[in-house]
Formats: structure tokens, C-alpha cells, sequence
């Protein structure tokens, strides 16, 4: 069976990754379905964790024709869910509930330590013996597979074979992204590496960073360019990619110069139709 996971796919030859988010929303699930993106991370850190929604959002981002056309069952756009649990909370049940669902991977908001990230990696895992190869993280997640099998478009049998976390699991098809946010998390970043496998994503929060050094939403300041360059530095050291979450035209030859490769960009709409009226008509 072919990778199903795009965003995995990607990564694991090296590429770039594109991706975008939104809310848990049906109507914006609909309208990614048909982009060009490699993945969809569905919000819920500041959004709400509205469940029904985030179930309706992964039905309607499959898309049939795409599916039928590409003579495979790996949806077009793999959906990731960023969860509202920072990782000190420790929080399992959301990773839990987002993958029963069908989500292709986590997104753990505020990793600060080695305890955390290893949390998180052992939620998205199933249990196993120990002594088993890859034991380690031990796997916390319970056993629930029949509607992400059923999303997957598999059996059960091949859901449990397909479900661990890549790159611990070569053929696994669930991503572990952690966010580093703060200085802590940067100081802790080598450990959390060196010390937990199955990380396959590290995504700098640049919000919650330039918060805490006193230059709110200043992405392109020294301190918080600082900050993000050892991230950079770190991941590459150890062969981790890394993601920029806030990539525009203006600054997408420079994230990709810097060595960022999973890229998220927001989504934009235009109104030529009305921007031209209202130009037309004075109203401007």
C-alpha cells in the first residue's frame, strides 16, 4: 500500500511541505479540499474543540474525484489537528479522540521538556510489549480504531499496522509535531531530540516566543530571529524538519533559504468583482 500520509510522504523524500490552517469548520474544509496544499492543520488550541465539527471538517476535506483520479486512498490534503492541551498538561485524550477520528498526525502546543515531548509521542502510539522492537516511547493510546480505519479507508488489521508514529516507525503514518515556544523549550531542545524518538516535525511558535521576549508579533526582530535560528540549528544537527508558521509572499524565498520545510501559509481571499465596483463608483 502507498503512503497515505502526503505531509510524511513529503518529508521523508526531502521536499518542501506546504500547508494551512483554519478552524474545525465544514464550509472551509470544503474549499481546502480542492488547493494545492500538502496538509490542513485543523485549530483547536485557539479555537474550540468542538469534536462534532472537527468530525464533519475531516469528512468534507475528502474529496471523491481527487481520490477516484489519483488511483489511491491517500486523501489529496492530509489532515493534522493542533490540539488545545499545552504539553505540560499532559492531556492524552484530545491526541486520542482527534486520531480516532482519522487525524494523520498531532500538533502539541507548548513543548518545554523531555517529560513532555515524550508524553506526547507515547498518546499518538499503541501500547505494545516491552522488549518489543521500538518499544519505546510506550505507547498511552487506547483502542478505539474503527473510524479511522474507516477514514483511512483500511481494515482494522491494516489501521494498527499503519498508525504508529513516523519517523520512530518508517511506515508509520502519524506525525508528531511539537511547538517550541518559549526559551525553556529552546534550552531543552537537544535533550528532547537526543532523548525522544519519533518527533518528526518541530514548529516554533513565534507568537508565544516574541510575547515572552517583550516584542509581541515582532516575527522579523533580532531577539525572536535569534531565537528560531537555534531551533533551526538544532533540528538540523539531528535531521528534523522544521516548519515556519507564518510564510506571505514577501518572506517565502527567505524561510526556504533558512532551511524551514514545512511550510504554512495563510489562507486569502480576494474580491476583484467588488474592489473594482467600489473603485468604479467612488467608494474606494
Amino acid at each position: 500500500m502507498p503512503r497515505l500520509n502526503r505531509v510524511i510522504g513529503g518529508l521523508a523524500a526531502g521536499e518542501h511541505v506546504f500547508a494551512s490552517f483554519c478552524a474545525p469548520d465544514p464550509a472551509a474544509a470544503v474549499e481546502f479540499s480542492t488547493t494545492d496544499y500538502d496538509g490542513l492543520v485543523l485549530e483547536t488550541e485557539h479555537k474550540p474543540w468542538d469534536v462534532i465539527a472537527l468530525r464533519d471538517s475531516l469528512q468534507y476535506l475528502l474529496n471523491r474525484r481527487q481520490i477516484f483520479t489519483a488511483g489511491s486512498l491517500a486523501a489529496p490534503v492530509t489532515p493534522l489537528v493542533r490540539i488545545p492541551a499545552n504539553g505540560g498538561e499532559k492531556s492524552q485524550w484530545h491526541a486520542k479522540q482527534a486520531l480516532d477520528l482519522g487525524a494523520y498526525g498531532i500538533v502539541w502546543p507548548h513543548v518545554t521538556s523531555v517529560a513532555e515531548a515524550y508524553n506526547a509521542v507515547a498518546a499518538c502510539r499503541y501500547p505494545r510489549l516491552p522488549g518489543t522492537p521500538r518499544h519505546e516511547p510506550a505507547g498511552l493510546r487506547g483502542d478505539s480504531p474503527a473510524a479511522a480505519a474507516r477514514y483511512w479507508g483500511v481494515s482494522n488489521q491494516e489501521y494498527y499496522a499503519r498508525s504508529d508514529v513516523w519517523p520512530l516507525d518508517p511506515d508509520g503514518e502519524i506525525l508528531v509535531a511539537v511547538m517550541i515556544e518559549d526559551q525553556r523549550g529552546i534550552e531543552n531542545l537537544p535533550d528532547i531530540l537526543d532523548q525522544v524518538p519519533g518527533i518528526g516535525l518541530v514548529l516554533p511558535g513565534e507568537g508565544d516566543l516574541s510575547q515572552e521576549l517583550g516584542v509581541p508579533r515582532q516575527y522579523d526582530h533580532p531577539r525572536v530571529m535569534e531565537s528560531k535560528r537555534r531551533i533551526l540549528d538544532v533540528c538540523a544537527e539531528r535531521g528534523v524538519a522544521v516548519g515556519h508558521p507564518h510564510v506571505t509572499a514577501d518572506n517565502v524565498k527567505q524561510v526556504i533559504e533558512d532551511g524551514y520545510r514545512f511550510l504554512m501559509t495563510a489562507p486569502v481571499r480576494s474580491y476583484p468583482g467588488l474592489d473594482l465596483g467600489r473603485a468604479l463608483t467612488g467608494r474606494a
